[in-house]
């Protein structure tokens, strides 16, 4: 494995570069229901397709082909693909005890890309993916119930605590908290980390990424960008960014307010500008890269 530039150093010389997303690049492959399945899931009890965190078990080559051709592009970066692989999303498949064997899988298919293209001046990092999950701690999901709540704090962090374990047995470099669109969602993945960090005596880099909803600048659980830095501030952070929901443009006016109050590096993956009424991206990558450009130039990101 060759690794032997420290991501902080390589971040005090250059901006780093993340991979796009994974979600698309897998709805290009047009993979049906048998593919998801694959044999071993073949007599599943309940659809399979759309489960992409499933891919890494049954279609490992196509998640590594898509890794390596963002690694191609430039990647420094790859996330693994875990966006969904917790006890709380893969409730919707039934799949909660192949939890921790998804992450495992999906850490070793993207170390193995990166382990493909690292160079001794330009190596490589796996970001293990955590996403947001389809429940809330902060909100009820009853409109006539605003005290309910349909999971508890504490078995949020353990569902986080699972996917911790798989990333870094399956050898990520950092851990990517990412698409955050409720705080204590994220301070429990966040608690989740620490206590496994903690029980192996080891420590690694962890990056944040939150999502703002739409032109009111607040997350969906009502956070300005201010209020969701000074939620997450007094952990040691590597990054903390903004991703999703708002194209480049749209989301410059977020990430500028962010790199002045940070007192970490910032982070920035948006989307390719904002869904038509078809629910399709219009904007194509030269148009981006105009409004990407001015996130350097202005040293919004760093």
């Amino acid at each position: 494995m060759i690794k032997e530039i420290n991501i902080r150093q390589a971040l005090k010389h250059r901006i780093l570069v993340l991979d796009g997303a994974m979600g698309t690049m897998i709805q290009r492959v047009k993979l049906t229901e048998e593919d998801f399945r694959g044999e071993r899931f073949a007599n599943w009890s309940s659809p399979l397709k759309g489960n992409n965190d499933l891919l890494s078990i049954t279609k490992p080559t196509v998640i590594q082909d898509i890794h390596e051709a963002f690694l191609e592009a430039g990647a420094d970066i790859v996330a693994t693909n875990t966006f969904n692989a917790t006890r709380v999303s893969q409730a919707d498949y039934g799949m909660e005890a192949n939890v921790y064997e998804l992450n495992k899988a999906s850490a070793q298919i993207a170390r193995s890309a990166a382990a493909n293209y690292s160079t001794p001046e330009k190596p490589r990092y796996v970001a293990g993916a955590i996403g947001p999950t389809n429940k809330t701690c902060s909100m009820s999901p009853d409109v006539n119930d605003a005290g309910y709540r349909a999971i508890s704090f504490a078995d949020m962090k353990e569902s986080y605590r699972e996917q911790v374990e798989g990333l870094l047995d399956g050898g990520v470099d950092i851990l990517l908290v990412e698409t955050i669109f409720d705080t204590l969602n994220a301070k429990a993945a966040m608690m989740a980390i620490e206590e496994v960090l903690e029980y192996r005596k080891i420590r690694i880099e962890v990056m944040i990424s939150g999502t703002i909803t739409d032109a009111s600048g607040r997350t969906l659980s009502g956070q300005t960008v201010e209020a969701f830095l000074n939620s997450l501030s007094h952990i040691d952070l590597l990054t903390i960014g903004l991703n999703c929901s708002l194209g480049a443009k749209e989301l410059r006016p977020y990430l500028e307010e962010l790199s002045r109050k940070a007192p970490f590096y910032i982070s920035a993956h948006p989307n390719a500008g904002l869904p038509n009424q078809f629910g399709e991206y219009d904007e194509t990558p030269e148009t981006m890269a105009l409004y990407v450009r001015d996130f350097f130039k202005d040293r919004m990101v760093n």
